[in-house]
């Protein structure tokens, strides 16, 4: 069962992440895009997902029962080759609803000072 009591915990990441036009190449091919110079919206997915897991993880999230609900980006810029970002997750909101658990966590992904975008995904926990 989640803990309730996680709602407004964070965890920032312990590593930045450095972008490479590698890395967004990469990306751009497995997705099945063309050769691009920036980065799409979905492939700080890559760099978010480890803290926002981890924080799940100790907040008693069991992934065998999890369905994907629901992913929302608020693009400020896109992430360049050369920028080094780092993302805090915070769990947002939490809510029993029919046997079931849904929960919200929102990354921010910062390049230096910069908010650079802003990730919501929520998950439904099946009962």
């Amino acid at each position: 069962m989640f803990n309730p009591d996680a709602v407004g915990k964070s965890r920032k990441s312990s590593t930045t992440f450095k972008v490479t036009q590698e890395s967004i190449s990469n990306f751009a091919h497995a997705i099945g895009e063309s050769e691009i110079i920036n980065s799409s919206v979905t492939y700080s997915i890559m760099i978010s997902l480890g803290p926002s897991q981890a924080l799940l993880e100790e907040n008693g999230l069991d992934w065998t029962r999890v369905v994907h609900g629901d992913q929302k980006f608020q693009n400020n810029r896109p992430l360049h080759a050369g920028d080094e970002v780092t993302c805090t997750s915070t769990i947002e909101t939490y809510r029993a609803v029919a046997g079931n658990e849904i929960v919200t966590v929102r990354t921010d992904l910062h390049c230096g000072a910069e908010l650079a975008q802003v990730q919501w995904t929520t998950l439904v926990v099946r009962g």
